[in-house]
């Protein structure tokens, strides 16, 4: 998926002084002095995060200035000790930003542990779990980056920790940056330059090379981009070099003035005019980085019209003292809200949770501010710092993994590994004559457990994901066998497997999965997420050269796409591969598409029970059937169509015969119900491999004709 439409970033910090200042008379030191306006561009770039998250559900491009922040902070208090004692102090750097970080975050984690608990629904506790592990332990970003092109978790909602992104860049930045800069003493001992100039030529190599990764990863694929550290890292890179180089630069007053306001302006404009969470982090976030260099180039004017007057004001000064709270505690409170009342939020619900996120922050930092003065005041060595970090971090990341391993335990109980017909029929109660509903029972499987009733193939790493192009092949049933499937597709296609897995071995079938996720078995360039996917063509090149190195009984697909917004179609590109498979004598079982829902099942059923949770047929699927009106059909192909089962009188439920059908709201079944279609498909198998082919190539004129098949005959009604 792409990034997240509001997805935040942290604040850094830090001790706000530059890695230097122009050396006074007499001196040769570099001299240094606090910087009152860069408290007031925390406060601003926090303002904007929380006002574009609250009202117009949107990024501001502020995470991109307070990731520059940190380069500029950090490059310059690691400059600063390293030239005061020649090394870097690596142990000291962690334990201090241990007792300033963790505790916050520890308060805020635990709370949104609670809030977890008491309001979010159990289908979203694994997932929230998951995330404020990642986030306690600063990978949040790579979680988010891997299921930001995981097809499956195209509509992952926005979890209260999702703001945690840019924390676990910040982390991983922590441990690279002392790294460079002991590189650059170590090259400094043996050369003639300073340290502080070959640092300086490390972070403008670091800029360079990542942005041009970037640009490159952002064009290529967006949403991994947005949260992958090495893309980030020239932002980080931009504010060391402007740590270093600004401070030496003479810049009239009235010049500085100007800047310091077309800075301000173009930093507040950008998350307006750009959809940052679509562009970013590419040369685009120059704008927001750029801006901010602006203001901190334009300093402290002393000019009664300055940016930097409004910047050092008391009351942005006090909002960029608690901003590292503020951001932490705004986002899980928007989203415990927008849960609790299923909606947006409107002007005055906003402004109540902007203050509460003060009120909270500014209580959040006077204890942990307090709680590290007792502890510099107890011990000064480091390791206390460390262990007061620790102590606040790691019972969550205790709390959450038990958790997590009970849940585990529950889905292991609770996912259904046997099937019962009687009570759980699901589509079985509509074959019968008449339909008799079995009684009301617990649904199977619970809503909250559906997301791991899945296909095999997401266990064996069968089913490729949107950026692979290797043919990887799963095989299930006999050895020997009498007949040969295989199963190709996307994910919609994957589904049917438990089916086929369970008349496998009674029929003496062997089901070979060939499966990738959003690329449907089609000769044509097809697109995800709004962009081609070179990589399905490329799957698919890989797919026909193994079918025709090895030729299968039956190829069993998708027969059309269903879509809420794009109806139902049957592409060209479709019947062109049918027709390719048909010319190497391969018969073809093209399914029709699945419904698709305005909702995720599970949470429905959840919330409102399975009388409630039911979709028009007609929201994602045609009146009549494309494979209907399909003419000069290739012969090979029988066409099956299980819609009567699946949408009865036009609705289509989540739950059938105390089943629950879906995992999401894409249309993916369950496990469990899939293996309730088995004597519907083996019928349909059967038929298409007892078919007669009498034109496996198209006549000259293209044509062949039209072969018996369509819908499945409908339950009673």
């Amino acid at each position: 998926m792409s990034a997240p439409a509001h997805t935040p970033g942290a604040p850094p910090q830090h001790d706000a002084r530059p890695a230097a200042e122009p050396p006074s008379a007499g001196s040769g030191r570099p001299r240094t002095e606090r910087r009152p306006e860069i408290q007031g561009l925390r406060a601003v770039a926090i303002l904007l995060v929380a006002s574009y998250h609250i009202w117009l559900g949107r990024v501001s491009g502020g995470v991109d200035v307070f990731l520059m922040l940190t380069g500029f902070l950090i490059t310059g208090s690691l400059l600063r000790t390293a030239e005061r004692t020649g090394r870097v102090q690596f142990a000291a750097f962690i334990a201090r930003l241990a007792r300033r970080l963790f505790p916050p975050a520890a308060i805020v984690l635990t709370a949104v542990l609670v809030g977890t608990l008491l309001l979010l629904p159990r289908t979203h506790w694994r997932d929230t779990l998951g995330e404020v592990l990642a986030s306690a332990l600063y990978f949040e970003n790579w979680r988010l980056a891997l299921t930001a092109v995981d097809y499956l978790a195209g509509g992952a909602d926005a979890s209260p920790v999702q703001h945690f992104w840019s924390l676990g860049i910040q982390g991983q930045f922590y441990l690279i940056w002392p790294a460079l800069l002991a590189v650059a003493i170590l090259v400094a001992r043996v050369t003639p330059f300073t340290a502080r100039a070959v640092f300086l030529v490390v972070l403008g190599l670091v800029l360079v090379v990542s942005l041009a990764y970037s640009v490159w990863r952002t064009e290529t694929d967006q949403p991994w981009a947005y949260f992958d550290t090495g893309a980030r890292l020239w932002e980080l890179a931009l504010g060391g070099i402007a740590a270093i180089v600004l401070p030496w630069i003479k810049t009239p007053r009235v010049l500085r003035v100007g800047l310091g306001w077309f800075g301000l302006a173009a930093l507040i404009s950008c998350g307006l005019l750009l959809h940052v969470s679509t562009m970013f982090p590419g040369y685009v976030a120059l704008w927001p980085t750029g801006a901010a260099v602006l203001i901190l180039l334009a300093g402290t004017t002393n000019s009664p019209i300055g940016a930097d007057r409004l910047l050092a004001s008391r009351p942005l000064k006090y909002a960029g003292d608690v901003s590292y709270s503020l951001y932490l505690w705004h986002w899980p409170l928007l989203i415990f809200y927008r849960v609790k009342i299923d909606g947006d939020v409107g002007l005055l619900a906003g402004g109540g949770i902007l203050a509460v996120s003060f009120v909270l922050a500014a209580g959040t930092t006077w204890v942990t501010d307090h709680a590290a003065g007792w502890a510099g005041r107890a011990r000064a060595a480091r390791s206390w710092s460390l262990a007061l970090g620790l102590a606040c971090l790691l019972p969550v990341v205790f709390v959450t993994v038990g958790w997590s391993a009970q849940l585990e335990q529950e889905s292991h109980d609770r996912v259904p590994h046997t099937d019962d017909l009687v009570r759980y029929p699901g589509a079985a109660v509509l074959m019968r004559r008449p339909v008799v509903e079995p009684p009301r029972l617990p649904i199977r499987p619970a809503p909250d457990v559906a997301t791991q009733d899945l296909p095999s193939v997401y266990e064996n790493d069968c089913m490729q994901n949107t950026r692979e192009s290797e043919l990887e092949q799963c095989s299930y049933g006999a050895k020997q066998p009498s007949h040969t499937i295989t199963l190709i597709g996307n994910s919609h296609a994957a589904q049917w497997l438990p089916a086929l897995e369970k008349m496998a071995a009674p029929n003496g079938w062997r089901i070979v999965v060939m499966t990738k996720g959003s690329c449907m078995l089609a000769d044509e360039e097809q697109i995800y997420k709004g962009k081609p996917q070179p990589s399905c063509t490329a799957w698919q090149e890989n797919v026909m050269a193994e079918l025709k190195r090895r030729p299968p009984d039956l190829v069993i697909t998708t027969g059309t796409h269903s879509s809420g917004t794009e109806g139902e179609t049957l592409t060209p590109g479709m019947i062109s591969r049918w027709r390719e498979l048909g010319s190497m004598g391969v018969r073809v079982l093209a399914l029709r598409d699945t419904p698709r829902f305005r909702f995720k099942a599970p949470e429905c059923v959840e919330a409102k029970g399975r009388d409630e949770c039911t979709e028009a047929e007609s929201y994602s699927l045609a009146k009549i059937s494309p494979i209907l009106a399909l003419r000069d059909a290739p012969v090979n192909v029988k066409f099956s169509d299980f819609t009567p089962y699946l949408c009865p009188n036009d609705r289509c439920p989540s739950v059938i015969g105390n089943v629950l059908v879906y995992w999401d709201s894409f249309g993916h079944f369950t496990a469990t119900f899939t293996r309730t279609m088995t004597p519907l498909l083996e019928r349909q198998v059967r038929q298409a491999l007892q078919r007669q082919v009498t034109c496996m190539r198209p006549t000259p004129s293209g044509k062949c004709p039209k072969p018996p098949g369509g819908r499945v005959t409908p339950p009673a009604r």
